[in-house]
């Protein structure tokens, strides 16, 4: 049976561990993308063969994930940071632990997880709010430009078109019987 002295020993070792697979996988994000990248490619090209059988609507649906991508690789990255380096800390901490059924300081370890993950969910989640609230600024202010070039443009051209039939109409109220031309 370890001490009291060993578990608190082996906890702050796996929380060191969490701590550098956080980082890791912070780090390491492009790597990361990239085989998400591939795990997608593989996935939904397998998933749409198996639900739909028909040649066209196959060719359809894989245009369509193509499309979807980008959206799945940003939810898998956050899942990822949130909970990838607890998984593989408490798997990591079974396998090093040689036990089945999880102790005192896994339980422990969990508490100052949970601490330290807030810490960094809080920063991160922050950063990510700031980058998707200024992709849709971005957004709003091209298709506010978008609309207004398109009201400018059709406004423009309708009284264009209305001119020469407004001649006439604007000689006969002032009187004038002479052809403008």
């Amino acid at each position: 049976m370890p001490s009291a002295e060993e578990e608190r020993l082996q906890a702050e070792r796996m929380r060191d561990v969490l701590l550098l697979l956080d980082n890791l996988i912070r780090q390491e994000d492009v790597t990361i993308k990239a085989i998400l990248s591939c795990l997608y490619d593989v996935g939904s090209a397998n998933l749409i063969n198996q639900k739909f059988r028909s040649r066209s609507l196959n060719g359809l649906m894989r245009r369509i994930s193509t499309m979807s991508k980008p959206a799945f690789r940003f939810f898998a990255m956050r899942w990822i940071k949130k909970n990838c380096p607890e998984l593989i800390t408490k798997w990591l901490y079974s396998k090093a632990s040689f036990r089945r059924s999880p102790t005192n300081a896994v339980k422990k370890l969990e508490a100052e997880v949970v601490d330290v993950k807030a810490v960094l969910l809080d920063a991160e989640t922050r950063r990510q709010e700031v980058k998707l609230l200024r992709s849709q600024v971005k957004l709003l202010t091209g298709l506010l430009i978008g609309a207004i070039t398109i009201l400018g443009g059709s406004t423009l051209w309708l009284g264009y078109s209305q001119l020469p039939e407004a001649i006439p109409l604007i000689q006969s109220v002032r009187g004038d019987t002479q052809d403008p031309d």
